[in-house]
């Protein structure tokens, strides 16, 4: 049986409504849920004791079942004539009080202030099919007569899908006449996606849109967004952000119900707000594993990931992720990301803040009473104390903040809150800073610290970082690239020339500073920014061996390649990242990797020097453009892929002649390794220095 029109304009149809309901019959018709999914925030808004007009009654139950609980002083219209008579013989001897009368909403026939509220259940979607001319007209019609039958103090509460046109007719309609305008969720995702055969892909909203006395010159808008019955209302400065809240509710519900249908959608990821403040409080990713066998307990569960440890590879990039569900056994792992900035209890009082909103991104086949496992590691939530936030010119929003670690550690992180999972810069704190983080972390849990203050810092800012550990990968590997300049044993006692463009936290030319005694380092860093947060935060100072020069290192090196007497190098770092996130090349900028400045590079380098490169591209075929480019200005050129990162290391010089085997290369890093190792140099030796070469391959 065909009851659905051929196209939406047929809604508007007198004609069409007549021959629906004779079609239909007695059975009930509910448009956008029954009045169990509805009857909360028609309770909440609709006193028993008020006079009601519902426009566009149909057949629905919802006037009926109104009734049945109190509200009993309610008048129902609608244009078809069959509707009215089958609803009046329906009700005339068990609600006797109730009206049902034939009448046009865009010509009503009752006197101005008639009513306290006019209640409408999918009549505005239904007349609002588009938006040309005549369509807007009989909508004008149709809402102006809905103000004139109003009280002042009265509601018009309307229920609808909420599509963009029809959210942006009403509210621009009603705010004008300067009516308080409120849009209320009422039918969640969650309780779509439970049901067998799910309604609708998008959430029901309810308009509530309340009549003020009109006042002469003002244009004061109230609009407010209630995302669930029990809610705090949000406020909201204007009708596009408004939509926007709207639209964003919309979408995840879609993707809930998409969620529900189907498994192995690709990567889904999205964020919880805080419904305060609206700014992200948790980040979500979706994980499937289809090749896990299914059983009744692996249906679902969430793993959250410890403050501090979402730049890790196993929480950070989908692979690791993949990863972490396939060795949790589940079929849907949702990993949890606390946000930094946000208050966090502990564990339980996290699981009881989701657990409601994970069931939201359950899969379809998992039990209805089942418990959904909340996972961790250690079952800790972690420690992250935000040390400092600023906001430079060139680099943005950034903050320094500690994190403990996996071995109970504590580490200082440069985060750019541009690339806010990325760690720019990192140093671990000495083991003493580490433990008064711990005493400091349990007296807090003992005194109550007003919500949203400030942590006292564990250590003074610039104090207690250990100067003797690299943490990270790709530091490492570049300093195991010093081995290529043959003689390691020889490199402690033997002058050394780099230059480091790109100076972050200072970690890496401290480090080479500190560890080659008869080293001259040279860090060129266009951000002052970061030369104050290496200064204060990680520990750095400049020496009579070590300056900085704040320039553009593409700058700095073409005045350096244009001098009458260039210098020459034996080693030459790029450590810089680019502050475009389009390009597909995240470092460094596409410009440092051009062949003219490569000439330039290649010109300042000495003769058996080493040009050391971090290279962090995930677009294939441009990572095979840099390679080519490079291999045309050094001829000789290795490739060191960092495990779990996007990050490879460029080994590039000049002759070809001197290629080493791989064992020759190994040789050479335990060579300089076991100089490190001799008493008094200071290396806390925790990586292996020839590791970092073992998987090196000769493009």
């Amino acid at each position: 049986m065909n009851l659905l029109p051929k196209s939406s304009k047929e809604f508007g149809s007198v004609d069409y409504w007549e021959k629906f309901f004779q079609q239909r019959g007695k059975k009930a018709f509910e448009w956008y849920g029954t009045y169990l999914e509805l009857c909360g925030v028609l309770h909440k808004y609709i006193k028993p004791r008020e006079k009601v007009l519902v426009i566009g009654c149909g057949n629905s139950e919802l006037s009926e079942q109104l009734y049945d609980v109190g509200y009993q002083d309610i008048v129902n219209i609608d244009i078809s004539e069959v509707v009215i008579k089958q609803m009046k013989e329906r009700n005339a001897n068990r609600r006797p009080q109730m009206s049902f009368l034939k009448m046009d909403m865009t010509q009503m026939e009752f006197p101005d202030a008639s009513f306290q509220v006019v209640l409408d259940k999918g009549t505005l979607d239904a007349v609002l099919t588009d938006e040309e001319e005549r369509t807007l007209q009989q909508v004008d019609r149709m809402l102006a007569e809905v103000g004139r039958v109003l009280q002042v103090g009265g509601r018009y509460l309307c229920i609808s899908l909420a599509q963009a046109h029809v959210l942006k007719k009403a509210v621009g309609h009603f705010s004008r006449e300067g009516w308080m305008v409120r849009v209320h969720q009422v039918a969640s995702s969650q309780d779509q996606v439970l049901e067998a055969e799910p309604r609708f892909p998008l959430p029901v909203f309810a308009f509530i849109m309340t009549k003020f006395r009109p006042i002469p010159g003002s244009s004061l808008q109230i609009l407010e967004l209630c995302a669930q019955e029990q809610g705090k209302p949000m406020r909201l400065e204007s009708a596009e952000q408004l939509a926007e809240a709207v639209r964003e509710r919309q979408q995840y519900a879609w993707l809930c119900s998409q969620l529900y249908r189907k498994a192995g959608l690709g990567s889904v990821s999205l964020d919880l707000c805080n419904g305060d403040t609206g700014e992200p409080r948790y980040t979500l990713h979706v994980v499937d594993s289809p090749t896990v066998k299914p059983s009744r307990d692996n249906h679902f569960a969430i793993f959250i990931i410890p403050q501090g440890r979402e730049t890790e590879w196993l929480f950070g990039m989908e692979e690791g992720r993949k990863q972490l569900a396939i060795s949790a056994g589940f079929r849907r792992l949702i990993t949890v990301a606390l946000h930094r900035g946000q208050q966090y209890e502990g564990m339980d009082s996290i699981q009881a803040e989701l657990s409601a909103r994970v069931m939201e991104l359950a899969p379809a086949g998992m039990p209805s009473q089942q418990q959904v496992p909340f996972l961790s590691v250690g079952g800790d939530i972690g420690v992250r104390t935000v040390q400092h936030q600023d906001c430079s010119p060139l680099s943005g929003d950034y903050v320094i903040e500690d994190v403990q670690g996996d071995d109970r550690h504590y580490f200082r992180r440069l985060i750019f809150l541009g690339s806010r999972n990325v760690v720019q810069s990192e140093a671990r704190l000495l083991k003493d800073v580490s433990h008064r983080a711990q005493k400091k972390r349990k007296k807090d849990r003992k005194k109550q610290r007003p919500a949203g203050g400030p942590e006292e810092p564990p250590a003074a800012p610039g104090q207690g970082i250990d100067k003797s550990h690299l943490c990270c990968e790709h530091h490492k590997a570049m300093v195991a690239g010093l081995a290529l300049l043959r003689r390691p044993e020889l490199l402690l006692e033997t002058p050394l020339a780099l230059l480091v463009v790109g100076l972050g936290g200072g970690s890496l030319p401290l480090f080479v500073h500190d560890h080659f005694p008869q080293s001259r380092i040279e860090a060129v860093e266009i951000d002052p920014c970061m030369l104050e947060v290496a200064t204060q935060w990680f520990g750095f100072s400049q020496s009579d061996r070590m300056k900085v020069h704040i320039a553009d290192g593409l700058d700095y090196v073409t005045s350096l390649a244009e001098r009458e007497a260039r210098p020459h190098y034996d080693v030459i770092m790029f450590d810089v990242d680019s502050k475009d996130p389009t390009l597909g090349m995240s470092c460094p900028p596409p410009a440092f990797v051009d062949q003219p400045f490569l000439q330039k590079v290649k010109s300042i380098l000495a003769p058996e020097g080493v040009f050391i490169l971090n290279l962090v591209c995930r677009d294939s075929g441009l990572k095979d453009s840099v390679l080519s480019g490079l291999q045309a200005v050094f001829p000789l050129l290795y490739v060191r892929r960092i495990e779990g990162e996007v990050n490879e290391i460029l080994f590039c010089q000049p002759h070809p002649e001197r290629k080493l085997a791989t064992s020759e290369l190994l040789e050479m890093a335990q060579a300089l390794e076991q100089t490190l190792r001799k008493p008094g140099r200071g290396w806390d030796g925790s990586y292996v220095l020839s590791d970092m070469l073992k998987t090196v391959k000769i493009v």
